[in-house]
């Protein structure tokens, strides 16, 4: 019986609740405009802070009426205000609120009430506007779907300075990327939204410093004309430092921090210039410490991990501001032991920063340690610190195991680190853990981690053989993602140098003919030089060249006649020539070469071409077959002179280069012996 009342139980219970919030709904289809316009103005009381009458509201089908009433031009301009009103109160509820105000079509009904020459009712639907785009369920490209609202608002800009802070709002929240900063900055933003930076209103400067912030971000393009911009006689850069001084708001210093960094990394602003070492840089860092709230915290290091990544002076003067290194690990204490936390709403907000924290402790220490030894190892020193990039790697926060692979890979560059301190604390174990089943992003990041713990004189290198890497390698190299296939076959070329006949035998077999021609074949040059790098390193030491050769020389002279004869680059052509001499050191295979007479005229070709490095890594080849201590030298020899090797070894003695020269006068001796 129950299941047979639960239904009508449930009817009622909504009957009931909706009951009370109906006649506001009906009071919207009086035939009294005036009793309509009280209807309106009673519901925007009656909503106000109230989510429970707003969803009501909403499932009694009162939005298709207000925006009906909003759009009839019959309507009087207080009544269509005052819907705007509403349904922006409306806006400010839930989630599902804007999801059912974008499904009666409202962004449309509101750019159009924009044509209006009333301005309260413009700066109505500016404000609904400005809630529902800065929800996370909206659609920015919304915004850019008629060409002409863009130019529309940018002529609203100067209305007044309730449209410029609400219009600021709403490019900032909608420009995602570089499509829509483009489409910005070509309808005149940066010309537009810079004199608001000295507007009388703190809001109307705030908001637009924080379109500038989304502008610039990643594009030259906008920061090199941001940087000449100047507004009542002052440039931006110039605007923007005094908006990070310490008297100024703390989310203002923020976001001035943001547009100057923008501006350094697209190479508007110099690294060394002193609004970056001496005010912003110095911004960044205060921002990281104790005293400031989590969030600011958070963003104060992501913004101070983009600015230094690529430089290694601001990566030294940060390192040694304020104990920055220190102070990160304070990130990692949240959320603070329960006992301490009598709060319950402290606990909660602690906990939904915590991942955040940590993803942007990771991020700053990766790009403190990209390249100063030092730095990495006063990283390394810090409390726990391997535990925790170790812990990271096992989150459950994508974005805070993504942050741990490069705070990783950073590290990962120190050979006395890969000696020590990954040994002692196995990160290889995680860290092959994290490449069985990741998204690209992370996938990329920590397959390039991996390389370095490959370098031969990484213990990590054994133990992460044993744990099947090869196979992993092998099928990272058939990916279509490029950056992959580059750190699969990187990190194979690593695994293979000076390695055993067996590992060697285990990637030929692992990768398999038919997929090294793939990578040989590959359109991008770093794959291709990868490959060849790995070819080389398979065809080390007599005895491997000769196994090597024996099973798999056929294909492998075939890749090389291939690329030799191919439209390759200098450095291509002379990593090839460098593998031919590799199997002209082989006691058998030299015999590969001295019987493909293509071969010989290509590296005849080669000893007299106009490039110093390729006529060099030719004359290695024909070292290694006229070598005198080698049996059959002395065929050998005579069948290259008949080519006429002899006659260009002469004048390659008379060369002007020293180690041609050299290198010749050599060659030309073991005939002589």
């Amino acid at each position: 019986m129950a299941c047979v009342l639960e239904a009508p139980l449930r009817m009622s219970v909504l009957s009931e609740v909706t009951a009370s919030s109906r006649h506001y709904v009906d009071r919207l289809f009086d035939l009294d405009p005036q009793k309509v316009l009280q209807g309106v103005i009673d519901m925007k009381n009656a909503v106000i802070g109230n989510n429970k009458q707003k969803a009501n509201l909403i499932v009694l089908g009162a939005v298709p009426r207000l925006l009906y009433l909003l759009q009839q031009e019959t309507s009087s301009t207080e009544l269509r205000t005052e819907c705007a009103v509403v349904l922006g109160s409306l806006a400010m509820g839930t989630e599902n609120n804007v999801k059912s105000l974008l499904d009666c079509h409202i962004i449309p009904a509101l750019l159009q009430g924009l044509l209006s020459p009333d301005l309260k009712f413009i700066e109505a639907c500016l404000r609904c506007l400005r809630t529902i785009f800065i929800s996370p369920v909206t659609p920015e490209d919304l915004l850019y779907t008629d060409a002409t609202v863009i130019s529309h608002l940018m002529a609203l800009l100067s209305r007044s300075r309730y449209t410029q802070e609400y219009i600021c709002q709403i490019f900032s929240h909608c420009c995602k990327g570089p499509d829509h900063q483009t489409i910005l900055f070509n309808h005149g933003a940066v010309q537009n939204i810079a004199h608001l930076l000295v507007s009388t209103s703190y809001k109307v400067r705030m908001q637009a410093l924080k379109c500038f912030s989304v502008l610039a971000f990643e594009n030259p393009q906008v920061s090199m004309t941001l940087v000449n911009v100047s507004v009542d006689g002052e440039l931006l850069p110039q605007i923007f430092v005094k908006m990070l001084q310490r008297d100024k708001p703390i989310e203002m210093q923020l976001t001035s921090a943001k547009c100057l960094t923008s501006m350094c990394r697209a190479g508007a602003i110099r690294t060394d210039d002193p609004c970056i070492v001496l005010k912003t840089l110095p911004c960044l860092v205060r921002m990281c410490s104790k005293d400031r709230l989590l969030e600011e915290r958070v963003e104060g290091a992501e913004t101070l991990a983009y600015l230094i990544e690529t430089d290694v002076e601001l990566q030294r003067t940060a390192s040694i501001s304020d104990h920055l290194i220190v102070m990160l690990a304070d990130y990692f204490k949240y959320p603070s032991s329960v006992s301490a936390i009598t709060d319950i709403k402290r606990l909660d907000h602690d906990l939904k920063h915590a991942h955040e924290l940590r993803q942007a402790a990771f991020k700053l220490y990766a790009s403190l340690g990209a390249n100063d030894e030092d730095i990495r190892k006063k990283i390394i020193e810090t409390e726990n610190m391997m535990d925790r990039i170790v812990n990271g790697l096992s989150e459950s926060s994508i974005k805070v195991r993504l942050a741990a692979v490069r705070c990783l890979h950073s590290l990962s560059r120190s050979v006395q680190q890969l000696r020590t301190s990954f040994q002692d604390h196995a990160v290889w174990k995680p860290l092959m853990k994290v490449l069985q089943n990741a998204p690209n992003e992370i996938l990329v990041v920590a397959s390039s981690t991996l390389c370095n713990l490959l370098l031969e004189f990484s213990p990590s290198k054994e133990p992460i053989l044993e744990s099947g890497a090869i196979e992993l390698l092998c099928s990272l190299t058939q990916s279509e993602n490029l950056a992959l296939r580059v750190n699969g076959i990187w990190a194979l070329m690593n695994m293979a140098f000076q390695a055993e006949q067996k590992i060697k035998s285990d990637i030929l077999r692992g990768l398999s003919t038919e997929q090294l021609f793939q990578l040989l074949s590959d359109s991008d040059v770093n794959v291709l030089m990868k490959t060849l790098g790995l070819l080389r390193n398979l065809l080390s030491t007599r005895p491997h060249i000769d196994h090597i050769m024996s099973t798999h020389g056929k294909q492998i002279m075939q890749a090389v006649t291939l690329i030799l004869e191919g439209e390759h680059n200098i450095e291509v052509k002379e990593q090839t020539l460098c593998i031919l001499a590799n199997i002209a050191d082989g006691t058998t295979a030299k015999e590969l070469i001295m019987t493909n007479d293509d071969i010989l005229q290509k590296i005849k070709y080669y000893m007299s071409h106009s490039n110093a490095k390729l006529q060099l890594a030719a004359m290695f080849c024909i070292s290694n077959l006229i070598w005198n201590e080698e049996e059959g030298s002395q065929e050998r020899q005579d069948k290259l002179r008949d080519m006429g090797i002899v006659d260009i070894l002469h004048k390659l003695s008379q060369s002007s280069d020293p180690n041609l020269c050299d290198k010749a006068k050599t060659a030309l001796q073991q005939y002589l012996a």
